[in-house]
């Protein structure tokens, strides 16, 4: 069983699956016609065997209706003909039978018996003159004596053999007609399949995801199960396209914004290195530059870092009180932007309640948005934040959303700068003059979207930016230190 086992495997490996798929269609229809024609044959000759007894019993009765004298007689030769029967009377007592009579039909116990009437009539083969015959035996009501009716079989069994050869050419051609049927049936229904094997090969062998899986056209098309696995794949496939877009974006931007630090680096590090040659003072210029590009190229690099990562490690995540973390970020902003006037408001039933989060990753979040507000702030103007509850439908177990806004009264931010807010390196024309990479606001939207919440920037009335923070809290939420508690 192991062996048989292991080469149906080898073989089912070494064959393509639309080879599998013909041979298996093939192989059902060909059973099915197969046992159609047996059934048929079956049926065929049944049939023609019970037509032909029921001939023997018709002759039979037309031969009790129409004889008057019921002795014993001889039997003839009659049987040599097809369509003639042959005729025998046999008597119960062996006695009675007529002196020298020749009996072309055998006579056994059995016959005597019927004769008796101690056995039901019945069928027999047997060979009569050298011609197949089939006999009927049967018991004359009030008479010992028994009718022996043949007839030749050989017609029967001649049409017998005809229909076995005509079924087994329908057999045949139904055979042919499952293997062909099967071979178009697989190369048909797996076209979609082979479609997407080679859309696969294409992209596996070049690194170009553009490939798509031409689909049917209508709607109607889309319904069966292949056509929606094309057009899944179609979709992965444009995810995949997507992803290697903003790859060889990223890389491209990070090249890009790398190499003005680090040749500024360089230069600095080739000016510290012909030391001897410089005075104090710009001795001090160089290390102070060297280390202010050091710095910003180390929090580039930390950006980028923090910008390839999709979502937050669960070890990390912890019940996090967001008003704690609004003013903790906004005493360090006060104390990093001492001529920037930072306000701070939080509605007092939002400040004790907690979701989940990891603490760092939402200071990181709060802190580019402070620093951000701050940049486009005028010197001495202020920086607005606040934190709100907004409760969530009376009819719901949601119990609503924190809303955290923040808000400068810079000079705001352009409408066709408004959708590129949030990519990665996009800086607009207000801002290149400015420090930074261009990855803060990119990498605030990625944090607050890895912890469930949305980030969205829009005008403030009034003039500048407003930027705001929507979390959802979950059902069961609870505050701590009073203000407002969920169950």
């Amino acid at each position: 069983m192991t062996g048989t086992r292991g080469l149906g495997a080898r073989w089912r490996r070494r064959r393509p699956l639309r080879t599998r798929l013909a041979l298996a269609a093939s192989a059902a229809v060909a059973v099915v016609a197969v046992g159609v024609c047996a059934a048929a044959f079956v049926v065929i000759r049944y049939q023609m065997t019970r037509q032909l007894e029921l001939n023997l019993a018709q002759t039979a009765t037309q031969l009790f209706q129409r004889t008057r004298d019921w002795g014993p007689t001889p039997g003839d030769a009659t049987c040599q003909y097809p369509a003639a029967a042959c005729v025998q009377i046999v008597s119960a007592d062996p006695a009675k039978d007529p002196r020298g009579g020749y009996q072309a039909l055998p006579v056994t116990g059995a016959t005597r018996q019927v004769a008796a009437g101690h056995r039901a009539a019945y069928y027999s083969e047997l060979t009569v003159a050298g011609q197949p015959v089939r006999m009927y035996t049967v018991h004359h009501p009030g008479r010992a004596q028994a009718l022996q009716v043949a007839l030749r079989s050989d017609t029967v069994e001649r049409g017998v053999r005809q229909a076995a050869w005509a079924l087994s050419g329908v057999g045949a051609a139904g055979i042919l007609l499952a293997g062909a049927l099967g071979y178009g049936v697989s190369r048909t229904g797996l076209a979609p399949i082979a479609r997407l094997t080679a859309t696969a090969e294409r992209v596996a062998a070049s690194p170009d995801a553009r490939h798509r899986i031409a689909l049917p056209a209508g709607p109607a098309s889309r319904e069966d199960e292949l056509t929606r696995l094309a057009a899944t794949f179609n979709t992965m496939l444009g995810a995949l396209e997507q992803s290697v877009t903003a790859q060889r974006r990223l890389v491209a931007d990070a090249s890009h914004e790398l190499r003005t630090p680090l040749t500024a680096l360089r230069t600095n590090a080739e000016l510290l290195a012909r030391a001897g040659r410089l005075t104090d003072a710009q001795r001090d210029r160089a290390a102070t530059a060297l280390g202010r590009q050091l710095r910003e190229v180390t929090t580039l690099v930390n950006d980028l870092i923090e910008l390839a990562r999709d979502e937050e490690p669960r070890p990390l995540v912890e019940q996090v009180r967001p008003a704690a973390l609004l003013e903790h970020t906004v005493g360090a902003a006060r104390e990093h932007w001492p001529e920037i006037a930072f306000t701070l408001a939080v509605d007092p039933a939002a400040a004790g309640l907690t979701v989940p989060g990891v603490p760092a990753r939402l200071t990181r979040l709060l802190s580019n948005l402070l620093d951000n507000a701050a940049k486009f702030s005028p010197p001495g103007g202020p920086v607005d934040t606040e934190l709100t509850l907004v409760p969530g439908p009376a009819s719901s177990r949601v119990r609503g959303e924190l809303d955290l806004t923040v808000r400068d009264h810079g000079p705001g931010i352009a409408p066709e700068d408004l959708p590129h807010v949030f990519d990665r390196f996009y800086r607009a024309q207000s801002a290149r003059a400015l420090p930074g990479s261009g990855l803060g606001l990119a990498m605030a939207r990625q944090i607050a979207r890895a912890h469930g919440a949305e980030l969205t920037a829009e005008q403030a009335p009034g003039g500048g930016a407003l930027f705001r923070l929507r979390m959802p809290l979950a059902p069961g939420t609870t505050a701590t230190g009073g203000g407002w508690a969920g169950d």
